[in-house]
């Protein structure tokens, strides 16, 4: 993908993150990976009116090389491309319901959400909770890439999901099921409900990998 395109698509996606309810305000951050390193929203700035030459880019070693200065978790980003070859691009948002099953007290740290719907087990996997710690620390970005390494989806405590996909549109899709599955959850997490059987969990994994 050209610079050109890359940061279009930075500026689309931000919009339609904004318009679904995903992020509001300043919250959330995207990025891409470049041949020079990585494009990435700026710090401060709100999705829905991102401009392309405000982008930042920012070198495989970290090294801010133009745009406004980068989001505050771009060590965050960098650490899931560096643990993820096949992840072209990452989004962090404060989605709300994907954080309100961070804040349950008999959430399961391993693997936030059970297995409710194919779909989730088919483009989401598994979705690992990751202690609370405060956003830019880079304790949490060398904790996130370790996590990462094994789910293309990682659960910030208090916090939000961060998703890394092979494109902007993959990492969307991504999202979207995974919010959708925690607001579901949360409908029937007080009553009795079924999950998918081992069998059906353990079929649709082997047909599409996604860890």
């Amino acid at each position: 993908m050209s610079h050109r395109a890359a940061r279009e698509a930075i500026c689309r996606l931000g919009e339609q993150l904004v318009r679904r309810g995903f992020v509001s305000g300043a919250a959330g951050n995207i990025s891409v990976r470049v041949p020079e390193g990585y494009l990435m929203t700026p710090t401060g700035a709100a999705l829905d009116r991102l401009h392309r030459r405000d982008l930042s880019l920012v070198a495989i070693d970290g090294t801010h090389v133009s745009g406004n200065a980068p989001t505050k978790e771009a060590a965050l980003h960098r650490a899931v491309y560096e643990a993820r070859a096949s992840a072209n691009a990452v989004i962090h948002t404060h989605s709300i319901h994907a954080v309100a099953v961070t804040l349950l007290p008999e959430v399961n740290q391993a693997d936030a959400l059970p297995p409710l719907t194919p779909y989730y087990v088919m483009r989401v996997g598994h979705a690992p909770v990751i202690p609370y710690a405060p956003p830019g620390d880079p304790a949490l970005a060398q904790t996130v890439g370790r996590a990462a390494a094994e789910s293309r989806v990682v659960l910030l405590a208090h916090h939000g999901p961060v998703i890394a996909g092979t494109s902007l549109d993959d990492a969307a899709n991504v999202l979207a099921e995974l919010e959708e599955t925690a607001r579901l959850y949360l409908l029937v997490r007080n009553g009795s409900y079924r999950t998918l059987d081992e069998a059906s969990v353990a079929a649709l994994r082997e047909r599409y990998p996604n860890g």
